[in-house]
């Protein structure tokens, strides 16, 4: 039976390689000369530490680093920046986890959207991912359609396809 598995996850190196890009952008650029700012990737918890000295500057880091992960091919939504920013001594700091996995919840309201949808599918929710089988190729196609059309504010990739 056809089949293909449902992520949301973020490649560590392409993540790295956006970190330092913005890290060289803001090394060259004449707003930020002679200002402290600090831009650090935790790579175990997926979290990324940014530090200026201004909520103007914070802006447009974030900015940057949007612009730039978009570029190495990083969907902006893998960012969660719910959290506020918050002043430490000089500095204002803010943590920015990065999506990395399927959450609980995310899953069953897409299983759910799946299931209301009417298609001859079947959607099993295993650890981070969403795995969909069906007995054609077109009903797949349709659910990956269906996936994108939801809007469900994460990036997803489909992974694992089998025919």
């Amino acid at each position: 039976m056809p089949s293909f598995d449902v992520a949301s996850k973020v490649d560590l190196q392409t993540l790295d390689n956006a970190i330092n890009t913005v890290k060289k952008e803001i090394a060259g650029r004449f707003d930020f000369r002679d200002t402290p700012v600090s831009i650090e990737l935790n790579k175990k918890d997926y979290v990324v530490s940014l530090e200026v000295d201004s909520d103007m500057k914070m802006k447009q880091l974030i900015d940057v680093l949007i612009g730039r992960a978009i570029k190495q091919g990083i969907d902006g939504n893998a960012f969660d920046f719910s959290k506020d920013a918050y002043p430490s001594g000089k500095v204002v700091k803010k943590e920015v986890p990065v999506t990395n996995g399927l959450k609980q919840e995310d899953a069953k309201k897409m299983v759910k959207a799946i299931k209301d949808s009417g298609l001859k599918v079947q959607a099993a929710i295993m650890d981070d991912i969403i795995r969909v089988t069906a007995k054609k190729i077109d009903d797949l196609q349709e659910v990956i359609a269906l996936l994108n059309g939801g809007n469900f504010g994460i990036p997803l990739q489909y992974t694992n396809m089998k025919s």
